[in-house]
């Protein structure tokens, strides 16, 4: 063999080994530990839905899946954070419906174009909430005394761009009010602060306020969804007093652009698995959680139009970035 046939040789098996080295990882993923950032605080829907599917999936993959609170932004601070690690799969973003990267155009992140949406956990309806103290028993009655002391109201959330900042800036819109916006870092402080009494109204999932409804600590007005929540049947849809009105929570995991594909595949078999598993079923069901199964491709089909969706919203409501 002469010098130049080795050669060609060595170089044939080395872009070999580079097309297999993919394949090979894929096929032996996860061989340590995977961390889920949750652009969230703890106490949130998607941290306590985050929660379960990180221990259902640590179970499915033989490996410790990791939850990693990062909140902070309307969630970009944990979406930055997640794009910028290497897209092996051992880091992944698990969010909500959520948009302050949209209302900020500096953030240069994007669910759809920074990340790759593998797999939807599922829906939940969002639950119109009040504190205690405030003297309305209904949604009517809310928006009578809203449109009487317009800007007085307070209504807490998660974040700028976040669910309850969404879902109340819609409610502003459909039902002509003015609700004035006290941001959090997370659902759970911004409930707490309702309950608290120091703001008014938070319009949230019902994952995360269910638990402060049955104590009494929050007083449920309504919900978000186009029909009666099974879990509470006698209370109304908001659409019931507001036409047009319909909001629901997603929770989906992201991976971060230039995953391996059948890393993204196997991430989406695993949890599409767990969440048909009665013990993760149960748990969910419990938070008001509703799994719902979509292809990858569907999921991506998904994002774009809830974007398109809320894109809208943003730019009727004015909402500017503070």
């Amino acid at each position: 063999m002469n010098v130049k046939t080795h050669a060609c040789k060595r170089v044939a098996l080395l872009l070999a080994s580079m097309m297999m080295a993919p394949l090979a990882h894929a096929a032996t993923w996860p061989e340590k530990p995977v961390r889920i950032i949750i652009p969230w605080a703890p106490g949130g829907s998607t941290d306590i839905v985050g929660r379960l599917t990180a221990s259902a999936l640590t179970d499915r993959l033989k490996q410790q899946v990791i939850i990693d609170n990062r909140s902070g932004a309307g969630g970009i601070v944990g979406m930055q954070l997640a794009a910028q690690t290497p897209p092996d799969g051992y880091t992944l973003l698990l969010t909500s419906t959520a948009y302050g990267y949209l209302i900020n155009k500096s953030s240069k992140v994007d669910l759809v174009t920074t990340f790759t949406p593998v797999v939807l956990l599922g829906l939940g309806d969002a639950a119109l909430t009040v504190s205690p103290k405030l003297p309305v028993k209904s949604v009517k009655e809310l928006i009578a005394l809203a449109k009487a002391k317009p800007g007085q109201l307070l209504y807490a959330s998660s974040g700028i761009g976040g669910f309850p900042h969404m879902n109340t800036e819609l409610l502003n819109l459909r039902a002509g009010v003015k609700i004035t916006h006290v941001p959090f870092r997370g659902g759970g402080p911004a409930a707490a602060d309702v309950m608290a009494g120091n703001t008014h109204i938070y319009l949230g999932s019902l994952t995360t306020v269910k638990a402060h409804i049955d104590s009494g600590r929050l007083k449920l007005l309504a919900v978000g969804g186009s029909k009666r929540n099974p879990q509470v049947p006698d209370v109304p849809t908001i659409s019931e007093t507001v036409p047009g009105y319909e909001s629901y929570i997603w929770w989906g995991i992201f991976a971060p652009k230039g995953t391996p594909a059948d890393v993204i595949s196997r991430v989406h078999t695993e949890t599409t698995a767990a969440l048909k598993t009665p013990q993760l079923l149960t748990k969910l069901d419990a938070q008001g959680a509703v799994p719902r199964h979509m292809s990858t491709a569907e999921f991506q089909q998904f994002m774009a139009a809830e974007t398109k969706k809320w894109t809208e919203v943003i730019k009727a409501a004015g909402i500017k970035e503070q």
